[in-house]
């Protein structure tokens, strides 16, 4: 829906379409917006499908990998699409019912009451609740919630879509008709009145509450816009001091810019909800509802009626009730309106602010669907709010909820909306809007409930146990803690497993979630930290607190393994989900020694609730434990894992794999199997010599990257460290017909290994150059994660061979002829047992969760089967050390992924299946690579964290309500304060005041005492003996030695920064500090006091429901623009966005992801103020959803700061450099690989601009830090001396500028050759430089001499054309920013644009540069001779 004035367009809620609607409930609990709400003449999905016309192929993309992971635009082909999350029926579904067709949008006209009419662009597909939605949010009509919507005398059903209302079409005219109130609708409307005047107050954001989070990009730039008003052309290059490279001290004040204009004159003093509330039953029989209580600015006291015809003042006073109206003139249905007329400084007051309301972006203002926590907040004025203080004390702690007929069922409504049908499109985005919605809802009834929980608002309904062992129930949702109770994880590490036991059954919910099998059903389940302690919150199974658990377990055991029952339903439901999960239907023997099957892992419970559903819980080991922690006797582990000093006793037994890497090693495996089955095949048809079968025995390790140790088949396989990087993700790495598979596994593969063969010499020269300079924490000369392929010329054959493999070889395996049948079978078998197959006959990787697990009996424990899974599963844990840990460092050595803080670190390390737990192994392999340094950096200082994380847990239990601001206090002073011996505040001293020292004394232990059992341990901390705590939790978990006693020592050694530590701790423990400097390496004062402690917030782990069709768009898009259509692309790209916000709403972090790469798209076809306006939504969103911190949102600020120098918005565009530089030093310093980008876009628009000192200070600091994490033989550098050179030439510092572009001459010279381009181009950029510097030499010597010529005369320096600093932005910037082809890019981008130029196709390359580095090398800037390349 667009409005004519696009400000108002977005609700400030959500919107509702009427598929959930909870008993009378506000509308707000509806569902999201219909995306056209945002996206003018948007595309949408009509019901009207055709069935009978197929979609184009390109438009149906097969992969669900998130955009934001690693995986690789997959390459479309065939005519049917296999999605993987889905059942087997969704699975055969025809892909004819995705038709995407234009939307027929049109104009109705609205005619609200006493104004004029407006017009208001609609889709079809909208609901009659969405214009509420905008009326309510227009500056003209957002006083009115109480109203009705008239076609020809007819109300409009508000749940009713618009394409089905008789007599809607193009100029209809819409009344706005005013109804009577109801006690609801008062309410309803005194809440939307406090909204609005609360609309610019950030206090919400800063508090956490109603999705409400922070934005300051509008701040950053609101000068600069102010500015270009008034037609000032002064551009103000002048970085802030704080930003200078060199810079120690990072201020924090600069997080959070004030904006002074927010400062808004308030409308009233007070409005309330009146004593005299309610009303009397002889009031009630004339109409009225509600009182309020109102102060205005002029000082004067109303007391308000709220009765069904709308607000007048009545004559009653705070002693006096008299409910008879004081003037009839006047009543009025808004309130608003009211106001207007009593009170002259609300109607100018509440008239400014609507004014600046409605100049927020719409962005700055809808909520976001999950909520973000601010770790620093301002001082803040506590003002009297009734509204805020009735949310509190009644309907936010149970009044609302508890009410019959408002309590929301969250498990049925969970269970429902999984229940949806979907079988086409439409059917699936309002399948996954519904779930999104639901979820989001109970996200944030969990969290408000775990905080009530344990904040003591909230009964238990076992108070008579132990504090640790209570549960409660609030607002239909279960609550446990995160304790060891009655013993039930004894054997598995007491509490350190109870503690990690929900974490791990949240995986496994995600994991049921996704393969999502009808009929099977899973709990709705959210992992709070609050306060040191670990609360789970679960829907409720119906029917399961009336009876015993073991009367409702029909499936799985109670008892880990003593008892076992099975039921015929659960073997078929979860035979579905077992394999696709790989796991491996196996059998134990329960109590009665018999044999039972079970599908999951011996855990797993299967209740039969009383609606009827199977449901699923206690899925903490879904997937099979990690052997590398987990010692076993009698079990050996392979020698490269143990030089690394595994096997580890961990603190727990429950160290599980997880999904990602189970994932990751099917597909190797997978691929093993079918290179060596392509191998013999090749073998068997082209020759059937008698050297095959050595050729054959040295395949594998070739293969592998192992030498030759054991001639058994089935251990003959070992995993290659780097030779399947990159293969796109397959669909059937799942047991299936040994026929149907190999035949399309077959064909598919000979692509992967034409890519194999490019990519396996810089793969080989990144592991031999590690090998070499890596030394193994146990003393070892040779790091074993490292092993590099023995052979390289027998490897060179290989692959050559392989992909010179004819298509009948690969056909051959799946269709023998008649004469080679024994040959065939002999093939499969002998690629079964080198790939560690279970079976013989075909490809079988699955994997028995209970294999080690204590109690477990299995049926037959000695048989070689069992040993084959034992076997399996030791190998996946030995994958993540020999392959997906090598495979990290590799990506990281080649700038592929560049991980800024410790978000991002995990996110990256969870994406390839390796658990944080490894960190310590990550951090001894990287710790003398130089060019690993940030990231040796970034593995302490998240080690560091954790550890204070896990201490913080224990230290702050049992702290009582008072001394929580003390107790914290003290635990940053003793980590991050250099002041020797903190002392504990005094908690209560204000509780004291006017008492003498006796009576204080005697106070202080009677008042807390009075308070509860108080922990006082805290008290006694100190910092050495905090750090040598956090040096023995490092040690213990990570098994990583930690050098320093002290935070000045630890930090000193390892370069930390304290501020970025103390970022890191407060958003992983949820501290919010009050914003302003630190003083950490004071000696004479404790660096926090008491008051800095403003907020203690929870930390939320849940699942993120995905829109897979959405995705689906997204990859094809992405897919379309690397064969160089960005056309197609883009509309593919626009469509995902479409369905991301038909799914999620306005506001999600795919969606400013999905408008980054739109932005990036219009600015390569030339677009640039589309790409502007795209990206500046991306920033504020991603502020909104991620935090104005989070290294995502530096991302996208550096973007539109590129899209704005583009559109000459010169100071807007170092604004926001400036802001990402901050960032970045504050989120990680200044020696991050990512930094010498930034620092070169700073110093080229400071050179664009004419300053040249500014820009060397920048250009050289990034020249320092290319020439340091890329080499400064590689490609990065080589462009830095350049630009270095091109300043001093400049500033005439001309012997200078010829030392810089020589080392730039030197790189081309080594890499290209001298005939090549850019080695041209560099030489006559020397020749100039030298006759310039030649001229200067001969001008000082007639200087000295004093010679007649002795006249100075200027130098022939004039700055570079704006076009010539764009055109190096994007070599910068540009090319590498998407995946991009670049001869598609010839083609389709405009000869006159100059985003991109293309290069010579055929660049020799012998350096291991990067993507980027080769980009920026084939990149030719528009030069035409040396002057104007130094220039």
């Amino acid at each position: 829906m667009v409005n004519d004035n696009d400000q108002d367009t977005l609700p400030t809620k959500p919107k509702c379409n009427g598929t959930i609607v909870n008993g009378d409930g506000p509308i707000t609990n509806g569902l999201p917006p219909s995306p056209t709400d945002l996206i003018p003449n948007g595309h949408n999905i009509m019901n009207d499908i055709d069935e009978d016309e197929p979609p184009p192929l390109e438009e149906i993309p097969t992969d669900e990998n998130k955009m934001n992971g690693d995986s690789k635009p997959v390459e479309l082909e065939g005519s049917e699409v296999k999605e993987n999350g889905d059942n087997e029926k969704f699975n055969k579904e025809k892909v004819e019912d995705v038709i995407v067709i234009q939307d027929a949008v049109f104009t109705i006209k609205i005619q609200p009451p006493g104004t004029e009419l407006f017009d208001l662009q609609v889709s079809p597909q909208e609901m009659v609740q969405e214009i509420h939605q905008v009326m309510m949010d227009r500056e003209d009509t957002c006083h009115r919630t109480c109203f009705s919507l008239q076609l020809d005398g007819n109300v409009l059903d508000n749940f009713a879509e618009l394409k089905s209302i008789e007599g809607l079409k193009e100029g209809a005219v819409i009344k706005v008709v005013e109804e009577p109130y109801t006690v609801r609708e008062a309410r309803i409307h005194v809440r939307h009145v406090r909204d609005l005047l609360k609309s610019l107050d950030p206090s919400d954001a800063y508090n956490g509450v109603d999705c409400q989070s922070l934005s300051f990009l509008n701040t950053i730039l609101n000068d600069d816009r102010k500015r270009n008003k008034a037609g000032s052309n002064s551009i103000d290059c002048t970085p802030p001091d704080y930003i200078m490279p060199g810079t120690k001290n990072h201020p924090l004040m600069p997080l959070q810019p004030m904006c002074k204009e927010n400062r808004m004159t308030p409308c009233l003093k007070v409005l309330t909800v009146s004593g005299w509330n309610p009303p009397p039953g002889t009031r009630k029989m004339h109409g009225d509802l509600m009182y309020l209580f109102i102060v205005t600015m002029e000082g004067t006291t109303y007391h308000v009626t709220a009765s069904t015809r709308g607000f007048y003042v009545n004559e009653s006073t705070q002693e006096l009730f008299n409910p008879k109206p004081a003037d009839q003139k006047h009543l009025s249905h808004s309130l608003i309106e009211l106001l207007n007329k009593v009170s002259p400084v609300f109607k100018r007051n509440f008239a400014h602010l609507l004014k600046k309301r409605s100049q927020r972006h719409p962005f700055e203002r809808v909520p976001t669907p999950f909520q973000v926590y601010s770790w620093m907040a301002p001082s803040m004025e506590h003002t009297i709010d009734s509204i805020r203080a009735e949310d509190a004390y009644t309907s936010r702690l149970g009044y609302e909820e508890h009410i019959p007929g408002q309590t929301r069922d969250w498990n049925e409504e969970i269970q429902t909306t999984r229940e949806l049908p979907r079988k086409n499109l439409p059917e699936r985005l309002l399948r996954e809007r519904a779930v999104f919605k639901v979820h989001s809802d109970f996200v944030a009834a969990a969290t408000r409930g775990a905080m009530a929980v344990i904040d003591g608002n909230v009964m238990a309904i076992n108070p008579g146990d132990d504090s640790k062992m209570q549960m409660f129930i609030w607002n239909n949702i279960f609550f446990s803690l995160g304790f060891d109770v009655r013993d039930h994880y004894k054997e598995f590490g007491g509490d350190h497993a109870a503690y990690v036991a929900p974490s791990n059954d949240l995986q496994g919910v995600k994991a049921y979630n996704t393969v999502d099998v009808d009929g099977l059903y899973t709990l709705g389940t959210v992992v709070i930290d609050y306060r040191g302690y670990r609360i789970t919150a679960q829907s409720i199974i119906p029917g399961i607190l009336e009876r015993e658990q073991e009367e409702s377990v029909i499936y799985g055991s109670i008892d880990f393994g003593k008892t076992v029952v099975t039921c015929d339903k659960y073997k078929e439901l979860l035979g579905k989900s077992a394999q696709q999960l790989k796991i491996l239907p196996h059998k134990v023997v329960n109590h009665k020694t018999e044999e039972v099957e079970i599908y999951s892992s011996i855990e797993c419970k299967g209740i039969k609730g009383n609606d009827g559903r199977h449901y699923v819980l206690d899925l903490l080991r879904t997937f099979p434990p990690d052997v590398n922690f987990l010692p076993i006797e009698g079990e050996t582990l392979s020698e490269e894992v143990k030089k690394l000093g595994f096997p580890r006793q961990h603190r727990h037994k429950l160290c599980c794999l997880r999904q990602e890497l189970i994932e990751a090693f099917v597909e190797h495996r997978y691929m093993v199997f079918i290179k060596h089955a392509a191998y013999l095949l090749m073998q068997n048809q082209h020759s059937c010599d008698d050297n095959v079968p050595n050729k054959e025995k040295d395949l594998p390790n070739k293969e592998e990257g192992t030498p030759n140790k054991e001639e058994s088949a089935p251990n003959k396989e070992e995993d290659a460290p780097n030779t399947e990087e990159g293969t796109p993700n397959t669909d059937n790495t799942e047991s299936s017909t040994k026929e149907e598979e190999e035949e399309d596994k077959s064909g598919e593969d000979k692509s992967d290994e034409e890519k194999k063969e490019d990519v396996s010499e810089t793969d080989k020269d990144v592991n031999s150059n590690l090998s070499l300079d890596l030394e193994l924490p146990n003393g070892g000369s040779e790091c074993p994660v490292l092993n590099d392929i023995a052979n390289e010329e027998e490897m060179k054959k290989l692959v050559a061979k392989m992909g010179d493999m004819p298509t009948e070889a690969a056909k051959a395996l799946a269709t023998p002829s008649k004469d080679a049948g024994d040959s065939h079978r002999d093939v499969v078998t002998r690629s079964a047992q080198l790939s560690g197959s279970l079976s013989d006959l075909e490809f079988d990787v699955r994997f028995n969760p209970d294999i080690y697990s204590e109690g477990v009996t299995h049926a037959d424990p000695n048989g070689a089967r069992f040993q084959k899974e034992k076997k399996l599963v030791r190998d996946a844990a030995r994958f993540v050390v020999v392959n997906q840990i090598p495979t990290l460092i590799s990506e990281c050595l080649e700038h592929n992924i560049a991980p800024l803080d410790g978000y991002t670190l995990t996110e990256v390390l969870h994406q390839r299946g390796i658990n944080m737990r490894y960190l310590g192994v990550l951090a001894n392999v990287v710790s003398t690579a130089p060019p690993l340094s940030y990231l040796h950096k970034l593995c302490v200082s998240e080690m560091v964290i954790r550890s204070v994380k896990h201490l913080f847990k224990t230290y702050i239990q049992g702290v009582s309500m008072v001394s929580l601001a003390a107790a914290m206090s003290h635990y940053l002073n003793c980590f991050l304060s250099s002041f020797p011996n903190p002392q504990p505040p005094k908690a209560d001293d204000e509780l004291n005041n006017g008492h003498s020292k006796k009576k204080k004394g005697k106070k202080r232990v009677r008042y807390v005492s009075a308070l509860g059992h108080d922990n006082t341990t805290w008290a006694n901390l100190t910092p050495l003996d905090m750090w040598t705590n956090i040096k023995n939790e490092i040690k213990d978990y990570f098994h990583f030695d930690l050098k320093g006693d002290s935070v000045d020592t630890v930090c000193h050694k390892y370069k930390l920064q304290r501020a970025t530590l103390l970022r890191e701790l407060c958003i992983k423990i949820g501290i919010q500090l009050l914003l302003h400097e630190y003083e950490f390496d004071s000696k004479h004062k404790p660096t926090f006091t008491e008051n800095d402690i403003v907020n203690i917030f929870p930390a939320v782990k849940h699942i993120n429901p995905i829109a897979s069709d959405a995705y689906h768009f997204f990859q094809s898009g992405q897919a379309k623009i690397q064969q160089g259509l960005l056309r197609e692309g883009f509309e593919l790209i626009n469509e995902a966005l479409n369905l991301f916000n038909n799914v999620y709403g306005p506001m999600h972090p795919e969606i400013a992801a999905c408008m980054r790469t739109l932005a990036r798209l219009h600015y390569l076809m030339g677009e640039q103020n589309e790409a502007l306006d795209l990206q500046q939504k991306a920033v504020m969103m991603s502020e909104r959803c991620n935090g104005v911190d989070h290294p995502n949102t530096i991302t996208e600020y550096m973007h539109l700061a590129l899209y704005c120098f583009a559109t000459s918005q010169l100071t807007s565009a170092l604004k926001l450099m400036y802001r990402a530089r901050y960032l970045i030093l504050l989120v990680f310093g200044e020696d991050h690989p990512e930094m010498a980008q930034c620092d070169s876009n700073i110093g080229l628009v400071l050179h664009g601009v004419g300053e040249y000192d500014l820009a060397l200070k920048f250009l050289q600091k990034a020249l320092d830090i290319n020439n340091r994490y890329h080499g400064p033989k590689s490609l990065k550098a080589a462009l830095s001396y350049h630009l270095v050179a091109r300043v001093h030439s400049c500033r005439g510092d001309f012997r200078s500028a010829l030392r810089n572009e020589k080392e730039t001459y030197a790189v081309y010279k080594e890499q290209f050759g001298e005939n090549h381009e850019k080695t041209k181009e560099s030489s006559e950029v020397l020749s100039y430089l030298t006759q310039q510097a030649v001229t200067l030499q001969k001008t000082m010597n007639e200087i000295r001499k004093g010679g007649p010529k002795a006249a100075m005369r200027p130098l022939p320096i004039t700055p570079p054309s704006m076009n010539s600093v764009l055109d190096t932005l994007n070599m910068i910037n540009g090319i590498f920013l998407i995946p991009v082809s670049i001869r598609g890019l010839q083609k389709k981008v405009d000869p006159n644009t100059k985003a991109i130029e293309a290069a010579p196709s055929a660049t020799p390359s012998t350096d291991n540069a990067t993507t980027d580095d080769a980009s920026e090398t084939t990149q030719s800037e528009p030069t035409t001779n040396g002057e104007e390349a130094a220039r």
